[in-house]
């Protein structure tokens, strides 16, 4: 089922759709694990149409369609958003789990680039989504001097 949404479209599938898809997630991968070791590949696929059209489909759609498959098999609902796809500080801050005045303070301190669209800020998705892997590292290195810390501490952990 599709539905609008502020980044596009939301797929949120049904059962039937969670069953095929873990089905066609399986096939995917079998493919793409004949292949691993050439670099490129193109399986085909006819449509069952009059003209008997075939089309070739890159690997890396392939991998793309793998990973949405996979989401969908798990029940979630998925989107595609361009990576140059300009952003409000609303949708930013949504895909951060954070306040908008929180986003907001993080553009004015620069830790993620924006630019100005009359008096609107923006955020590229690709900046968005480097800034979260930056701070995911960065809360990881965290945990890990913790976990090191309690354990030289002998507390259990």
């Amino acid at each position: 089922m599709a539905s609008a949404s502020q980044y596009g479209r939301i797929y949120s599938p049904s059962e039937h759709d969670v069953d095929l898809a873990r089905a066609s997630a399986s096939v995917i991968s079998q493919i793409l694990g004949r292949h691993k070791k050439e670099a490129q590949f193109e399986e085909r696929i006819q449509f069952k149409d009059e003209k008997g059209e075939e089309v070739v489909l890159p690997s890396a759609v392939l991998e793309l369609l793998k990973s949405i498959l996979v989401q969908m098999a798990q029940g979630n609902a998925v989107t595609l958003v361009p990576i140059h796809a300009e952003l409000t500080t609303q949708q930013a801050a949504d895909i951060l789990n954070v306040s908008r005045p929180y986003l907001v303070k993080l553009l004015e301190e620069k830790e993620i680039p924006f630019s100005m669209k009359g008096t609107h800020r923006r955020v590229l998705f690709k900046d968005v989504q480097e800034y979260k892997a930056r701070i995911d590292e960065q809360r990881l290195k965290v945990l890990d001097d913790l976990s090191e810390q309690a354990q030289e501490l002998d507390m259990g952990y």
